[in-house]
């Protein structure tokens, strides 16, 4: 284990829900993801970290979130993007082919933040460890709802998240009466079908 994911550990904790990494993944994300990355999903696999509160995941099993949540923006055609990693709340944090770490979603308020990299072209491999060292559980952990999540509704597997229901866009509160574990994929898809994508502002921080 290199020290930037062993220092990654250490803030984190050991992983849960592993699942194993076929060649064939390797090689589909070959030249579009950092070689960095490719070597953290050989050793490592797609795991959670900090209980399940951040996850690597299969950007394959994602395709169709990020589809739908960057259609009709200017990012559908700014970058190609695959998620790399979410939170248990669904954070998701997309990696742009060209422009690397520059692009995170936070999808229960529907809201965008965006990162101009110095890590790019050559310099990727940099960019993902620069990015895996400036993780941080608190930044994932929306209202300090994980741990009462997790004792009220378990702990996640690697297919899902805690979601609101019903869903905040909707008007639902944020409290923990109304926290779901949803599956990820599903519950992340209709959210981006319900509000139109927006950049924070100042008035929502």
């Amino acid at each position: 284990m290199d020290k930037v994911f062993a220092r990654f550990i250490e803030k984190f904790g050991g992983p849960i829900g592993r699942e194993e990494v076929p060649p064939s993944s390797i090689d589909r994300y070959r030249g579009k993801l950092p070689d960095q990355l490719l070597e953290y999903w050989d050793e490592h696999g797609w795991s959670g970290y900090g209980d399940g509160i951040f996850w690597i995941v299969n950007p394959q099993e994602y395709e169709g979130v990020v589809a739908s949540w960057l259609e009709c923006t200017e990012f559908e055609t700014l970058d190609s993007y695959h998620l790399i990693a979410r939170s248990a709340f669904g954070d998701l944090y997309l990696w742009g082919e060209q422009s690397g770490a520059s692009l995170k979603i936070t999808s229960i308020l529907s809201r965008y933040t965006t990162h101009k990299s110095i890590f790019i072209g050559e310099q990727m491999d940099k960019g993902l460890r620069n990015f895996m060292l400036t993780r941080e559980i608190s930044t994932n952990n929306y209202g300090d709802m994980f741990k009462p999540a997790k004792k009220k509704l378990g702990t996640l597997r690697h297919d899902e998240m805690y979601g609101f229901v019903p869903a905040l866009i909707f008007g639902g509160p944020d409290t923990l009466d109304h926290l779901d574990k949803v599956k990820a994929v599903e519950h992340l898809t209709i959210l981006s079908q319900i509000a139109e994508l927006r950049p924070y502002n100042f008035p929502d921080l």
